[in-house]
């Protein structure tokens, strides 16, 4: 048997007030009588009431809630994001809605498009890249939108990241002072410009400065999985290469066991510095080197962000760049 719907009217009814009078009592307006706010509430209880949040986001144009699009659950990058949106937007009373949109399966735009029809205040996206069609979308929805951990190469929307360029050329400029010359980039998709424009970029500029020649055999492109590094580990082997920057620390550590399989000795042979800082840096053996990225901050950051625009407040700068860092562990010499 279906669970009938109570409505205000409901309340009102049962507890003989009026429906505004539930209504401030609902929304913590102080302007209701002591005694009166505790019948309307004793009445709440008893019939179970839950304000309709649909219908007062079309009272009121607004939802107060957020869309979050995320390109995968299980990658634990974008999970240590989503943890600072949910947090901030908890501290500034707004809902989430979840949504995860597989970007191999041309998902983005479906997924998107259901978000939007959820009248959500706003949204922050935190897909691979964007599509011209995604950005279309989004443009004529006039939604609010705040990039977290991916960037637009047009800056036209608000984003926060660090600096992927300096955080490359750092980490391989860690691997050159060691001795290695021979770096390979193993990353995902290149149509990703944070891969593409940014990450690539970082790389290239320490081999110049170092005065070593640009080897596009050096540059591994591949999924964001730990089958996939655990895969292209005998492949980078036979490039010559002696170390290795990766972008993603799932792939990182598929590469890591894959390199123990071919019983590669890890700082000795052959050294790696992976990107995300995550806890799977420190679960493996050895432990990993990586570049650190304040991922919860980049989350809470994205989400303030949004807050201000969703509420039209004056933002200073609406490309954020947050500091990075690099953690030594035992996958470098």
């Amino acid at each position: 048997m279906e669970k009938q719907t109570i409505t205000i009217y409901d309340v009102a009814r049962e507890a003989s007030v009026s429906m505004a009078t539930v209504s401030r009592v609902v929304n913590g307006n102080p302007n209701v009588r002591p005694d009166t706010r505790e019948k309307v509430l004793k009445v709440i209880e008893k019939l179970d009431y839950r304000p309709n949040a649909v219908a007062r986001g079309l009272a009121s144009h607004r939802t107060t809630t957020v869309g979050v699009l995320i390109p995968d659950l299980t990658n634990i990058f974008y999970a240590s994001l989503a943890r600072g949106i949910d947090d901030v937007a908890t501290m500034y009373k707004y809902n989430i809605i979840l949504a995860s949109a597989d970007a191999a399966k041309n998902k983005v735009d479906t997924v998107l498009e259901s978000i939007l029809a959820k009248q959500v205040d706003g949204l922050i996206f935190m897909g691979p890249h964007l599509s011209d069609s995604t950005r279309k979308e989004l443009e004529r929805s006039k939604t609010p939108v705040v990039l977290a951990g991916t960037v637009d190469p047009l800056d036209k929307l608000g984003s926060v990241n660090i600096d992927y360029v300096a955080a490359v050329k750092e980490a391989t400029q860690r691997l050159l002072s060691t001795g290695n010359e021979h770096i390979a980039f193993v990353t995902g998709a290149m149509t990703d410009p944070i891969n593409g424009q940014y990450r690539l970029k970082g790389y290239q500029a320490a081999l110049s400065e170092a005065k070593i020649a640009y080897d596009e055999s050096l540059v591994f492109e591949t999924e964001y999985s730990y089958r996939a590094g655990e895969a292209i580990w005998d492949a980078v082997k036979r490039s010559g290469a002696t170390a290795a920057v990766i972008t993603d620390d799932e792939l990182a550590v598929g590469f890591l066991n894959g390199a123990n399989d071919g019983h590669t000795r890890i700082p000795e042979d052959f050294e790696i510095i992976t990107s995300n800082n995550t806890m799977l840096t420190e679960i493996v053996r050895p432990k990993l080197t990586s570049i650190a990225q304040p991922l919860y901050d980049i989350g809470a950051v994205a989400m303030r962000l949004l807050t201000k625009m969703m509420n039209k407040e004056e933002i200073e700068q609406k490309t954020v760049l947050l500091p990075h860092s690099i953690i030594t562990r035992s996958s470098t010499k």
